[in-house]
C-alpha cells in the first residue's frame, strides 16, 4: 500500500546516534541536522488511523524538504493494531522504522523498541515538555522509549440542553441521573463501558475510583492492592452505578467505549466520561445526531471529594531492528515539534484536506490561547484533568492481570459479588506476578 493508502487490519542504536555533535539550533529548523546528511533514505511509519496523524503526514513533505528523507505511512486502526505490532515484535526484521503503539503495550515490546535518553540529552529534548503523567507514558523502567504523540485525558461529556449544570461529583451524576429518568425516560443518564472486551476498556473509569479512594493497583512489592477496603467499597460504587443506582445505559453491560460514545452521539444517553478527542466527532453530522449546541465538557466528577483521572497515550518510537535508526531519529525529531503539536491543532486545512484534530501533548499547547481558542478551551480543561492523572501500571504483565481485573468487573456489572470476584482475581493476578517473578 502506498503512503496515502488505509489498511484493514534491547539492541544497540547505531554509532552515530550516541556520538556528541555540535550542531546549534540555529543551524536548521527543530534541531535538524545540517546538510541532509540521510538524504536518500525512505523511513516505514506504522501509525494508528486518527486525523490527528493523517495532519501529521500531510505536512511530512516539510520534512522531506528539509532532510531529503522520504516517508511511507501505514496506517492501521486501532483494533487491528496491537496484533500487527506484535507481529513486528516477532519478525524482528525492521519492516517498519518507527511505530505507534498504546503505552501498556509499551513495556512486553521495550526489548525492542530502541532507548532515547542519550539522543534527548544530547539534542536537549527535555521530556518535561509534556504532563508528568504523557511523559511516563512513553517510558519504562525509567527509559523513554519514544514521544507520547497522541494522548488523552478523561472529560466528563453531557447534554447541556438537558443538564444546565454539570455535576461536580460522582454523587451528582447519581442525582441528575435519577431526576432525568423521571423527566426524560427515553434518554439514558449515564454511557458507560463495562464489556470485558480484550482491551480492558472498563478499568477506564474504575481506577479513578480507586485512585481518588487512596488506593492502588499494586502494593509496592508488586502484591494486588485492590482488595483493601477502600479499594473494594470504591469498586462497588463504580459497580453501583449500573447495579444500584440504574443511571447507566441499560446496553452498558455489552457497551465498549465506542459503543458508549455512539449511544451519546445518537442521542440516547446524556452523559459519558471518556477522552477529550471524542468531543468534535460529538457535534459532527456526518457521524452525530447533536449539534455543537447540545454538547458540552467539564472535568471528571469527584469521588469522596476526590478526583484523580486515568491518562493514556500512543508514542511513537523507533524500531531498535531498523536500518535507519538516525534517519529515524530526525523525522522523530520533526514530528514532535512543538510547532507542530499547535499547528495540527489550530490548522483546519492540510493540503487541501479538511483536518478537524484537538489532541496536544506539549504543556505549551494545552495553555496556549490560540490553541483553546480554536477548540472551545477544550485544553485548558484537560490541563486541569492532566495534573491529577495518573497511567496504568508500566510492567510487562499488566496484559494478562489487566485481564484478570476487566473479568471480574464485567462480572460485577453483570451482578456478580463484586468483592469475591476482586479477591478471586487478586489471587489469580499474584499467581501471575510470581510465575513472572515480579512478587519474591
Amino acid at each position: 500500500m502506498n503512503k496515502r493508502s488505509l489498511i484493514g487490519a534491547g539492541l544497540a542504536a547505531a554509532a552515530m546516534l550516541t556520538a556528541p555533535i555540535t550542531v546549534s539550533a540555529e543551524d536548521t529548523p527543530y534541531n535538524l541536522l545540517p546538510d541532509k546528511p540521510f538524504a536518500g533514505t525512505k523511513l516505514n511509519i506504522l501509525s494508528v488511523v486518527t486525523p490527528q496523524f493523517d495532519g501529521l503526514m500531510l505536512r511530512d513533505g516539510e520534512f522531506t524538504e528539509l532532510t531529503g528523507i522520504e516517508t511511507e505511512w501505514t496506517f492501521i486502526p486501532f483494533g487491528s493494531l496491537q496484533e500487527k505490532i506484535n507481529a513486528e515484535g516477532i519478525a524482528a526484521n525492521g519492516t517498519f522504522d518507527v511505530v505507534n503503539y498504546l503505552d501498556s503495550w509499551g513495556p512486553p515490546n521495550a526489548h525492542w523498541l530502541m532507548k532515547i535518553d542519550d539522543l534527548l540529552a544530547r539534542d536537549g529534548i527535555s521530556m518535561d515538555r509534556y504532563p508528568a503523567a504523557f511523559a511516563r507514558s512513553a517510558q519504562f523502567e525509567g527509559e523513554t522509549l519514544g514521544f507520547p504523540l497522541r494522548a488523552h485525558p478523561q472529560l466528563l461529556f453531557y447534554r447541556k440542553d438537558l443538564i444546565p449544570e454539570p455535576p461536580k461529583s460522582w454523587e451528582e451524576v447519581i442525582e441528575i441521573g435519577k431526576e432525568l429518568k423521571a423527566s426524560n425516560p427515553d434518554v439514558a443518564p449515564l454511557a458507560l463501558y463495562y464489556n470485558n472486551d480484550g482491551n480492558r476498556q472498563n478499568l477506564f473509569i474504575w481506577i479513578n475510583f480507586l485512585w481518588a479512594a487512596g488506593a492502588d493497583v499494586f502494593n509496592d512489592d508488586w502484591t494486588p492492592a485492590w482488595t483493601t477496603e477502600e479499594a473494594l467499597q470504591a469498586t462497588e460504587d463504580y459497580i453501583a452505578l449500573h447495579t444500584v443506582h440504574e443511571v447507566t445505559n441499560p446496553n452498558s453491560l455489552a457497551f465498549v467505549e465506542q459503543d458508549a460514545r455512539q449511544s451519546f452521539m445518537q442521542g440516547n444517553s446524556a452523559m459519558i466520561p471518556v477522552w477529550w478527542w471524542a468531543y468534535s466527532g460529538f457535534y459532527n453530522p456526518d457521524s452525530s445526531t447533536l449539534t455543537k449546541d447540545q454538547v458540552a465538557f467539564t472535568g471528571m466528577p469527584t469521588y469522596n471529594g476526590v478526583v484523580k483521572t486515568y491518562a493514556i497515550s500512543m508514542p511513537f518510537s523507533i524500531s531498535a531492528y531498523s536500518a535507519n535508526k538516525d534517519a529515524a531519529w530526525e523525522f522523530m525529531k520533526w514530528l514532535s515539534n512543538p510547532d507542530m503539536d499547535k499547528a495540527n491543532a489550530t490548522e483546519r486545512e492540510v493540503g487541501g484536506k479538511t483536518i478537524i484534530n484537538n489532541v496536544v501533548t506539549h504543556i505549551s499547547s494545552l495553555t496556549d490561547a490560540d490553541v483553546n481558542a480554536a477548540n472551545d478551551g477544550i485544553q485548558s480543561a484537560a490541563w486541569d484533568s492532566l495534573k491529577e492523572s495518573d497511567i496504568m501500571p508500566q510492567i510487562p504483565e499488566w496484559p494478562e492481570v489487566g485481564d484478570i481485573l476487566s473479568a471480574a468487573i464485567a462480572e460485577a456489572a453483570a451482578g456478580g459479588d463484586t468483592r469475591q470476584l476482586m479477591i478471586a482475581a487478586a489471587e489469580r493476578a499474584e499467581k501471575v506476578l510470581r510465575r513472572a517473578g515480579r512478587i519474591q
